[in-house]
């Protein structure tokens, strides 16, 4: 599954310029044009990485990564602050605000996607891997097989996509909204409730005997994936 961009840009050459590169690139891109915009999104839906404009209208970039920072479900989230402030005092501010890389305005396209993998990169490996693991789960894109231990659980398609998504963000909150989004895509009409159906039958098949539960229930939040058989 491809990696999911937000990038947060009034400039509507800039952003379409951007969102075509990434696009050619193979990632899946949403646009949002001011800051409100974008916090709405980033609350209805989950992203791997977020472009913010330093000045964008309603929030600022700035405003918006300090916001982003103090939520439970974006405080992991990768951030790239793209910006016309080019001053030393300027990217400490950026950087010590919580984003992860600082790029300045004009920039170099190249450059821009370099960062963006290595950021993409760093932030999920797992992403990059046709086999992952967490603990003694093992899930086998390839071959599309998840086992535990010696043990070859069978899962429907639905389980197995949220298997997926709880294994490319192993030990992150992630909501029912997200999972939502993730598993059943933007489009989808399912109840939210429908989340914790299948959270149910997941967690029957993943778990026999003394076996650890693998899925911790964060309440008012959303659900924690963690195979590693520790204190989640």
């Amino acid at each position: 599954m491809p990696a999911k961009i937000l990038v947060v840009e009034d400039e509507s050459s800039l952003a379409e310029l951007i969102k075509y590169n990434l696009e050619a690139e193979g990632y899946d891109v949403t646009h949002a044009s001011d800051g409100e915009e974008a916090e709405l999104m980033l609350s209805e839906q989950s992203f791997d990485l977020a472009i913010l404009d330093w000045m964008i209208p309603k929030i600022s970039g700035i405003e918006l990564c300090r916001r982003l920072r103090k939520r439970t479900d974006t405080s992991n989230l990768p951030i790239l602050l793209l910006t016309a402030r080019g001053e030393e005092a300027d990217r400490v501010r950026g950087l010590t605000t919580g984003a992860d890389d600082y790029v300045t305005k004009p920039f170099s396209v190249q450059e821009l996607m370099a960062r963006i993998k290595a950021l993409l990169r760093r932030a999920s490996p797992e992403r990059m891997s046709d086999i992952l693991v967490s603990g003694e789960i093992v899930l086998d894109r390839q071959a599309h097989k998840v086992t535990r231990g010696a043990r070859e659980i069978r899962l429907g398609p639905t389980e197995y996509r949220m298997l997926e998504v709880f294994m490319e963000s192993p030990r992150r909150v992630l909501s029912r909204g997200q999972l939502l989004d993730r598993v059943w895509g933007q489009t989808s009409e399912i109840d939210e409730r429908t989340v914790d159906v299948h959270i149910g039958r997941l967690r029957k098949s993943l778990i026999r005997g003394n076996e650890h539960d693998p899925i911790r229930t964060v309440r008012g939040a959303g659900y924690v994936f963690d195979g590693r058989g520790t204190e989640l």
